[in-house]
């Protein structure tokens, strides 16, 4: 594909809307104000940040949902001009010394859910933003072209821009408008990219890529905000690109009140990395891919769309294949001064398909999450076809999660014969045929064939398969990995109910940054009760949303242990890092922070989203039900594969001979058992919470929250006489 040159890019460019601000130093973490554009009618402007958002919000998702709620009205759909797309960062976004403080989250209305969906990113966009001026940036409505919308930070100047000529493959334009806006090579590590790409305007989980400057490699490289759509709603507006410049950024700039805490913080955990990352996860080394071999051995690695945990291939696609892919001895962190360094790339590899077939490229990545769904999943155990499709799946703006479960969903229908060639415009979907992965893709990304519906989703096709080709709902229901219209990531809950309470429960859908509960469950016992479940499933959801407020990765907080931490009081919570973050908040804003202080802060946020979820029509104990086969076997193969289990367990917890009964009698009776158990885990968690048998927050735990606004009352009163309570 031939590349216009930069200079031909710049002059067809066309400035349609330009403001000028204030440049204002950051205080104690908070820039004090947001950034409001409408793209309908060229509006710039400046929102100010008060105290009261500050205590109540925090900053990051927090923000980020706020300003979404006062600005969309209860019926508002994801391609509505109303909606919003948001990108907040937070208080201890950009400090830089300390591992994991580049993350901003983006908000917005989800087209897979129609619910809120937040999205965890890196990159240097968050940090960046913060150092122009804001604590979020809050867009609004819809473009009449494609535009890029830039925020100097240097100069104090926000630009919109017609964009006419940029293909929005998230490679070629990162690179593109880095060399564009950046003085010389020295000042691209200034300029930081959002973009989606051409499959995000096909898809309804388009996502966004968010760039930093690798400096060893002279390359923009991206992570990305990826689920429920983000990169969707970003084409939809028309947004092209979004530009974000601040050079002279460092660990100094958000003017902390105690600096000497986040130093004594950051010197100790980064002494932890440097002597201990080695001997722990290697994630200097190979990052999250070490977890493919540890979820194969435990049963937990998703192979062909969740029907079994394991399989004798995974060790082509595990830690010791992508140590020797991935170039070492490289930063590889994905914001200036990470220690962790786990956003590994592999130099120099070779497509063989698509648009760039022939090109040789940077692939960032796989994490986990990419190996085990378009590899395990799929029947994929080639590392070269992972690659591939993760690069593709990023340039063509693809969030990797939801389209390595809908392509699982749709092999699996394949297989069932639900689908066939004719149906697939000549695809064979049998499990492990990569061209046919690759080119449903493709497809996805023109806009084409079959792909065209896989880029729906999990819960569209199901519809589209009942109502087109007249499947058994109930079988689809069953096999179809998604709740509340989120697909699935990437790990078999069968036998651990706190994960699938982790799952289901969770507001925006099934993600693993939520509640990861599988190993205190499953394999170390270590919450045998529906009592010690719900306790978990309050305190990690609450924990793991702290981070999102905050702007950082929580990777640093238990991927990284201190060498005694399995000797502590409940090491499952890292306590010596949970110290650290209390160092870090009161380092940044003076204010004394205890572990409690950092959960009730996330308890205020997380039970404002479920709200907002009751607002949209969700948020209730029906939307909380994972899809049996996170429960357990859906097919006579299931439970055939791990018979012995299922028959032992048949004995032992329920009391049934298994003797002279059918495989399918039998998984009748591992039903109701288990979706009984799954019954009793909801009521456990919502009244640890604070909420209804519904799934509804009390008046009394808003009033305790002091989240009880007028309109938030309006919507649980609703919300309760409904249920007559």
């Amino acid at each position: 594909m031939s590349v216009i040159p930069v200079e031909v890019l710049k002059k067809a460019h066309r400035k349609l809307a330009e403001y000028h601000y204030e440049l204002r130093p950051v205080e104690r973490g908070y820039a004090n104000r947001t950034l409001y554009i409408n793209l309908s009618d060229m509006t710039i402007e400046e929102k100010p940040v008060t105290e009261e958002m500050k205590r109540i919000f925090t900053g990051g998702r927090g923000f980020a949902l706020w300003l979404l709620w006062n600005a969309v009205k209860d019926d508002t759909r994801w391609n509505d001009p109303e909606n919003e797309l948001i990108i907040a960062n937070g208080p201890l976004c950009g400090i830089l010394s300390y591992p994991g403080t580049g993350k901003s989250t983006v908000v917005t209305i989800s087209p897979l859910t129609n619910l809120v969906i937040d999205s965890n990113v890196g990159g240097m966009v968050g940090p960046y933003l913060k150092g122009a001026g804001f604590d979020a940036l809050e867009i609004q409505g819809k473009a009449d072209r494609d535009v890029i919308i830039v925020i100097d930070g240097d100069t104090g100047t926000i630009t919109i821009e017609e964009a006419p000529l940029e293909e929005p493959y998230a490679h070629l334009l990162g690179r593109a408008l880095t060399e564009m806006y950046a003085k010389n090579e020295a000042d691209k590590r200034n300029i930081a990219v959002v973009t989606a790409g051409h499959g995000a305007e096909f898809s309804r989980y388009g996502m966004l890529n968010f760039s930093w400057y690798d400096l060893r490699r002279k390359e923009v490289r991206f992570k990305q905000a990826a689920r429920g759509g983000t990169g969707t709603v970003f084409r939809d507006k028309r947004i092209k690109a979004i530009v974000v410049r601040k050079s002279g950024f460092t660990a100094k700039s958000n003017n902390p009140a105690k600096p000497e805490l986040i130093r004594k913080a950051s010197q100790r955990i980064n002494k932890e990395i440097v002597e201990l990352d080695d001997k722990q996860n290697q994630m200097r080394k190979v990052g999250t891919p070490y977890l493919v071999g540890i979820m194969n051995d435990y049963d937990l690695l998703p192979v062909y769309n969740w029907q079994y945990g394991m399989h004798e291939d995974a060790h082509k696609i595990s830690k010791i294949v992508w140590m020797g892919l991935f170039t070492q001895g490289v930063p590889d962190g994905c914001h200036y001064g990470c220690m962790l360094s786990c956003s590994h790339g592999v130099d120099h590899f070779h497509l063989r398909t698509g648009p760039f077939k022939g090109d040789v490229v940077l692939v960032d990545g796989p994490e986990y999450e990419n190996a085990a769904g378009l590899g395990a999943n799929l029947g994929i155990f080639d590392p070269n076809a992972v690659l591939e499709l993760n690069f593709y799946c990023d340039t063509y703006g693809i969030d990797t999660i939801s389209f390595g479960t809908s392509m699982a969903f749709a092999m699996e229908c394949y297989q069932r014969g639900i689908l066939n060639r004719e149906r697939t415009g000549g695809l064979d979907l049998t499990w492990g045929n990569i061209d046919a992965v690759l080119e449903t893709l493709h497809q996805l990304a023109r806009g084409e064939g079959f792909g065209l519906i896989v880029g729906q989703g999990v819960r569209w096709m199901k519809q589209f398969f009942v109502e087109t080709y007249g499947a058994d709902p109930d079988f689809l229901n069953d096999i179809g990995m998604e709740v509340k219209g989120l697909e699935f990531s990437f790990y078999v809950t069968k036998e651990s109910l706190a994960q699938q309470g982790g799952y289901a429960i969770a507001n925006k859908g099934p993600q693993h940054d939520e509640a990861w509960l599988i190993f205190m469950d499953m394999v170390n016992n270590q919450i045998p009760t529906f009592e010690d479940k719900a306790e978990a499933l309050h305190y990690f959801p609450m924990w793991r949303t702290w981070f999102s407020l905050h702007g950082l990765c929580k990777l640093p907080w238990n991927d990284i242990e201190p060498a005694d931490n399995a000797f502590q009081p409940e090491p499952h919570k890292v306590p010596e890092h949970v110290e650290n973050y209390c160092w870090l908040v009161e380092g940044m804003t003076g204010v004394p922070t205890t572990p409690d202080d950092l959960i009730l802060s996330s308890e205020r946020v997380y039970n404002f989203q479920r709200v907002f979820n009751l607002r949209r029509g969700s948020g209730r104990r029906e939307h909380d039900y994972p899809p049996y086969r996170a429960v357990g076997p859906v097919t006579v193969e299931e439970y055939e594969s791990r018979r012995e289990r299922y028959d032992k367990q048949l004995k032992e917890e329920i009391g049934v001979d298994p003797e002279g009964l059918s495989t399918e009698e039998k998984m009748r009776i591992l039903r109701e058992h288990r979706m009984k158990r799954y019954d009793q885990l909801l009521d456990a968690v919502y009244e640890r919470r604070g909420w209804t048998k519904d799934g509804i927050p009390t008046l009394e735990t808003l009033r305790r929250l002091e989240i009880d606004f007028p309109d938030v009352v309006r919507v649980v009163k609703k919300a309760l006489e409904e249920t007559g309570r």
